[in-house]
């Protein structure tokens, strides 16, 4: 083209641009003309066309306003997102870019709101904009971002087009809430329930699945939860018993037919949570958390309600498989499986046959089980229950504890004093339920089979009917007839073993050892053929929670085991205890003893009155001996004994030297501990040749540090203060016999 025609076309460009608008300047049309395209879902891309037309001629206007065709350039990458946020929307956020990279004059679009919803991202395209000089354009007219006219009347149609998009989605949404109060916004069907249609509103609505094996299982999975009490032990025993769950897929070749899948945790607890088995009809129970989405995750944000906390909770909405009270017993288990502290947790690993029932009576809180000296020999350890539920949420102390083995004993004895009298009712109990289990298994079996046995005859039926010179149909109905006979094989070699393995009536012997085995429960309870969960289970079925209270520091501890059916009994225990100074009776056992020995009585003869009279040591001991009063009165400075000492004793023993048992007696610790300093070093000693004991030089000063030492904190790795553990020479060293 030659420089006259160029100069041409350009004084035609700006006289039409003149008469259009003078915002049009060349630096404008020197850049790209981007015109944006935007549906709001699929929907409307596939069925309003003539906006998506509109959309599209846009390109005409830019060349009216000046813009050759190779300077126009369509962005429609958005078609079918919403632009209620930037998230997702690779068109707009490349429209940002090239703006950004001051490639573009022009933007161009039907309506403002088609370049956004939100008032947050319509203003970074107008920031944009106004710092590299772009214009918009719409309908209405063309905009200068930097013009401070245009940028107010922009910045109302951002906000009017954001208004605009909230008055939608309210009228949505109250529309379906006020049919959902209905109970009439239904979804897909959950498993054990179909699609059907009402004459009365030509709606459809949930019905219970026809198929009668569907609602045998269905009906399996919540009996057999309510007698298990677990969905981890309700999976394990629907896998070991190959029963797998009735699907009815939503999408698929094979939609709406039913189809047989393994079970699995997910779809089990989706089952027991789902408040239609009980007839109730509920909406609301998956509502959006703003707080919680993710960018870029559309399915982010979701909280889970229990039915009570739902919109929308109808009863008696749709056919029922389980009662109204069955579904709330079944929720109370479900929370109380769950793993908070505070509520009743299902039975874990470990020898605590009571965990998760203990629960604190003086704050309320479930006690936790702590294990300790665990090692090969001794798997089990020791077992203690301790309140740490303020020490571990607030910092606070330990409220208390006490040990396991001595409440769990107490406890079991009470639990098998209950269970001796009904032995018998438990025994024709359990023989019932066998009996009940092994019926229903039979016939689930049985309508597999009978199943099975259909899908054979329609084989073999389409198989006869095909056209035998058509031998590509013949040959894949042959192939498909062949497939159902040796699912039909397999299922009877599977259902003769059932069979072999589990007989459909206890025999005589069966029933004489399940009597003969109730009987003996103390002995079934301590066998090693039954485990921890065994007895975990068992305390569970019998008893709700056992509540303690240990008295101060004492021995004593106030149980109160609350029984299944409301029954409660209240009773008294004593514990271990460490000193003896814990002992709620010390005082009174200190007196007795020292009467005792006035009266001239030998060890032996005070250990047996103490006993008889109902007095007990602490820690495990459970009667007194001659060897542990020896061990009480020395540690208290009590002699059994005349104190004078011998002649031989005099003889060896110089001034401020003492016998290492004296000297222990008179510190108040055991001899075993000040034996050991003697062997470090931390006291001045010599062992007396003569008697073969050791001699310990303490004067008033060496007692006073010993003293000390003996009441000294020191937390590792700190070393004792030198001063305390440098002992003073003995004076008498050069004249004392050894």
């Amino acid at each position: 083209m030659s420089n006259t025609a160029q100069a041409t076309r350009r004084t035609d460009t700006r006289e039409r641009r003149s008469r259009l608008s003078d915002k049009i300047l060349d630096h404008h049309l020197d850049r790209l003309a981007i015109v944006y395209v935007r549906q709001s879902t699929q929907h409307q891309v596939l069925e309003h066309r003539e906006s998506t037309a509109r959309q599209y001629a846009l390109t005409d206007r830019a060349e009216e306003f000046g813009w050759s065709q190779d300077r126009i350039e369509v962005i429609d990458d958005d078609q079918g997102i919403s632009g209620s946020s930037i998230v997702g929307r690779e068109g707009f956020q490349r429209l940002l870019g090239e703006i950004s990279a001051d490639r573009v004059g022009i933007v161009l679009g039907l309506e403002m709101s088609r370049l956004a919803r939100s008032c947050k991202d319509w203003h970074t395209l107008l920031e944009l904009c106004a710092i590299y000089r772009v214009l918009l354009a719409d309908a209405d007219g063309l905009y200068d971002p930097s013009n401070h006219n245009d940028r107010l009347l922009l910045g109302l149609k951002g906000t009017m087009s954001e208004a605009e998009l909230h008055i939608l989605k309210t009228r949505m949404h109250q529309g379906m809430w006020n049919k959902a109060e209905r109970g009439e916004v239904l979804n897909h069907p959950p498993i054990g329930y179909i699609r059907s249609v009402k004459a009365r509103d030509g709606e459809g609505d949930y019905v219970i699945d026809p198929d009668a094996q569907v609602q045998e299982v269905v009906k399996m999975v919540f009996d057999q939860f309510v007698r298990l009490g677990s969905i981890n032990a309700l999976l394990r025993w629907m896998v070991s018993h190959d029963i797998k769950v009735p699907v009815r897929p939503h999408f698929g070749s094979d939609r709406g037919e039913l189809t047989w899948r393994p079970p699995n945790r997910v779809t089990l607890c989706n089952m027991l949570h789902h408040p239609i088995y009980a007839g109730a009809y509920r909406w609301g129970h998956r509502e959006v958390d703003t707080r919680k989405k993710i960018a870029g995750r559309p399915t982010t944000g979701r909280t889970l309600k229990s039915h009570e906390d739902c919109r929308v909770l109808i009863r008696d909405r749709f056919d029922a498989y389980i009662d109204w009270e069955t579904f709330e017993r079944i929720q109370q288990k479900l929370r109380e499986n769950s793993h908070l502290g505070t509520t009743l947790s299902a039975p874990r690993h470990g020898p605590s046959v009571l965990a998760g029932l203990v629960v604190c009576g003086r704050c309320g809180h479930r006690m936790l089980v702590q294990y300790a000296n665990i090692r090969k020999e001794n798997p089990t350890g020791s077992l203690r229950y301790s309140c740490q539920r303020d020490a571990i949420d607030y910092g606070g102390d330990l409220c208390q504890s006490l040990s396991g083995e001595s409440l769990e004993a107490f406890v079991i004895s009470r639990l098998l004093q209950v269970v001796e009298p009904a032995s018998l009712e438990v025994s024709l109990a359990a023989v019932e339920d066998i009996q009940r289990e092994r019926e229903r298994l039979k016939s689930h079996w049985q309508q597999r089979l009978s199943r099975s046995n259909h899908g054979v005859e329609v084989a073999r039926k389409s198989y006869a009917a095909v056209d035998p010179e058509n031998r590509l149909v013949a040959k894949e109905l042959e192939r498909r007839w062949e497939e159902a006979l040796r699912e039909q094989e397999q299922l009877t070699i599977e259902y003769d073993r059932f069979q072999t393995s589990t007989p459909a009536k206890l025999s005589d012997n069966e029933r004489q050892e399940i009597k003969s085995l109730s009987e003996c429960l103390p002995q079934l309870w301590i066998a090693e053929t039954t485990t921890a969960e065994d007895r975990c289970e068992i305390a569970r079925l019998l008893i709700d929670e056992v509540v303690v209270n240990v008295e101060g520091d004492s021995e004593r501890v106030d149980v109160d085991i609350h029984w299944k059916g409301g029954f409660g009994s209240h009773h008294a225990m004593r514990r271990p205890v460490q000193t003896y100074e814990q002992l709620s009776y010390y005082d009174e056992l200190l007196s007795r003893i020292k009467a005792l020995l006035d009266e001239g009585k030998t060890l032996g003869s005070i250990a047996k009155l103490l006993n008889a009279e109902g007095y007990q040591p602490p820690k495990r001991s459970s009667l007194f001996s001659a060897g542990i009063l020896a061990r009480f009165l020395r540690d208290r400075g009590i002699r059994t004994g005349p104190l004078p000492k011998s002649v031989t004793e005099e003889r060896h023993l110089r001034r401020d030297e003492w016998w290492l048992s004296d000297l222990a007696a008179a510190l108040s610790m055991p001899i075993a501990t000040l034996h050991r300093w003697q062997r470090v070093g931390w006291v001045t000693s010599h062992k007396v040749a003569a008697t073969g004991r050791w001699s310990i030089y303490a004067d008033a000063e060496e007692l006073a540090r010993l003293t000390q030492l003996r009441t000294q904190h020191r937390g590792w790795p700190d070393p004792y203060p030198r001063a305390l553990i440098t002992p003073k020479p003995n004076p008498n060293s050069d004249s004392a016999g050894e």
